[in-house]
């Protein structure tokens, strides 16, 4: 895969540096659960010397549940703010039941699948950062006839440790969003070794998009 096709911007000029190329090539061998479809996709341009975009769709047959994208950015020299050189950027969203969105403590438990996810993996991270919105529709006129409908969106961001030569873990990175993914989905865990995560009720089933 090269960024002709995918998209993605991994520096201009010189050739990536190794642990830049490493991390990606190791997001690129990640292989997901079947629900959880993956592609690359355009990178941001202005964030960082380097960045490798994804981003996937949670399916049930044709429908979707979920959809989200992750970027992984690396700037060799360092970033103040990410107490690092690389960091790790999400969007996550997915529609709910009205009822399950007003729920109080949804927020709070929105981000726990988030932390909930990278520490079940084991993985170790820093300066996390994020927000979790809710917003809903109502139609009308000629829609009227459409049910109410809510959405959920987190927006995080974290450093993740560098290991070897420098270099993340990105894939277990990886596997930690794709566990993310699913819970806002609604799937059921993988397999045994995942971990207990709080739930919500009234999980609204699968949408169309």
């Amino acid at each position: 895969m090269d960024e002709a096709k995918d998209g993605n911007r991994e520096g201009s000029g010189a050739a990536a540096p190794s642990a830049f190329q490493a991390a990606v090539q190791a997001l690129r061998g990640c292989r997901l659960r079947p629900q959880i479809e993956v592609e690359p996709t355009r990178a941001p341009q202005r964030l960082a010397p380097y960045a490798y975009a994804l981003e996937a769709t949670v399916l049930d047959g044709d429908q979707d549940l979920a959809d989200g994208r992750l970027v992984l950015l690396h700037d060799p020299d360092g970033h103040d703010a990410w107490r690092g050189t690389f960091r790790l950027v999400t969007l996550v969203r997915a529609e709910l039941e009205p009822e399950m969105a007003a729920d109080p403590l949804l927020p709070e438990v929105c981000w726990s699948w988030l932390t909930g996810a990278l520490q079940a993996r084991g993985l170790t991270y820093g300066e996390p950062s994020g927000t979790v919105t809710r917003a809903g529709s109502h139609y009308f006129g000629g829609l009227s006839e459409r049910p109410p409908t809510s959405q959920i969106e987190i927006r995080a961001s974290w450093t993740p440790r560098e290991g070897l030569g420098g270099v993340p873990d990105t894939a277990a990175h990886l596997a930690a969003w794709a566990d993310l993914l699913a819970q806002v989905a609604g799937l059921p865990p993988a397999g045994p070794g995942d971990a207990a995560v709080v739930t919500l009720p009234q999980r609204r089933g699968p949408q169309s998009r």
